[in-house]
């Protein structure tokens, strides 16, 4: 089981009954460089991460070099091991699937990934059987599948109802809600952990506040920043089990891990958090 500081919120991963922080990182874009300057930043925001009780790394093929910053950054961390390692296959073929997952762990520093998902749903009847393979061989811990827009919502669910899946991971954000009237209550139903993407609606949320003021009542949240606003509310949602912003900025980071500490708003809680947000 992942050590989480007490002051971090956990959830259950339901097919296990481990537990994990509810705030957790992306990668990508912020970790998809070979800067040096930036390789810094990024090493003092994933400490800031880890000390705010985050766990969960999340990347992907996809994501250009961001693998291969995982690695590097997280190899040279006495934490490293405390971690949880997710990233995806993100090609088809089953010969080219295999050696992209065997790559993703080498650049990644891992003999075993914690969780390994099906981006986007590529070609996901050749690679589930190999992750089930792999599960049961124990290079990897969990299975999951991925998708970034709503348009593949109904996708995504005819694949939880027909295939065992730990994990799925979708876009949820108070500018995206879709998936509160499909992927959430059917994740909840049948047991899967869920991971959300695009939490921030890809900047426009913040684009949308950036000259607002909190409201005064966040402070009945523990909310000090948007930031935390925004993953509140989504966190809030008992189905949600783990949501990954990414950052490569210190104190935004830092904000995004005080969303995982103290009160969590309730349904009337979240429809007031929506309903100003909304009004401005």
């Amino acid at each position: 089981m992942i050590p989480n500081p007490s002051f971090m919120i956990s959830r259950t991963i339901p097919s296990t009954g481990e537990t994990i922080p509810v705030i957790g990182m992306g990668t990508y874009s912020t970790f998809d460089t070979n800067n040096k300057t930036a390789i810094d930043s990024l090493a003092n925001v994933l400490n800031i991460f880890y000390q705010g009780g985050g766990r969960l790394l999340d990347s992907s093929p996809m994501y250009g070099n961001a693998e291969r910053m995982v690695g590097m950054l997280t190899g040279k961390a006495p934490f490293a091991n405390e971690l949880f390692y997710a990233t995806k296959v993100w090609t088809r073929g089953l010969e080219h699937g295999i050696r992209q997952m065997e790559h993703s762990m080498e650049l990644m520093g891992r003999k075993v990934i914690d969780l390994m998902q099906i981006h986007n749903l590529t070609d996901w009847k050749t690679h589930l059987p190999v992750l089930r393979e792999w599960k049961e061989a124990g290079k990897i811990r969990y299975l999951g599948i991925t998708h970034y827009t709503s348009g593949s919502y109904d996708d995504l669910e005819k694949v939880m109802r027909t295939e065992p899946i730990d994990f799925v991971q979708f876009n949820y954000s108070m500018l995206e809600r879709d998936a509160e009237d499909q992927l959430l209550s059917v994740a909840a139903e049948l047991g899967v952990a869920t991971l959300i993407n695009r939490p921030f609606g890809q900047g426009r949320l913040f684009a949308h506040l950036k000259n607002e003021p909190l409201p005064g009542w966040a402070a009945d949240l523990g909310i000090e920043s948007w930031g935390a606003f925004l993953l509140k509310y989504i966190i809030g949602h008992p189905a949600v089990t783990c949501v990954i912003p990414a950052s490569s900025n210190a104190k935004h980071m830092a904000d995004n891990m005080k969303a995982g500490e103290g009160t969590l708003p309730d349904e009337r809680a979240r429809k007031k958090m929506l309903d100003f947000v909304w009004a401005l």
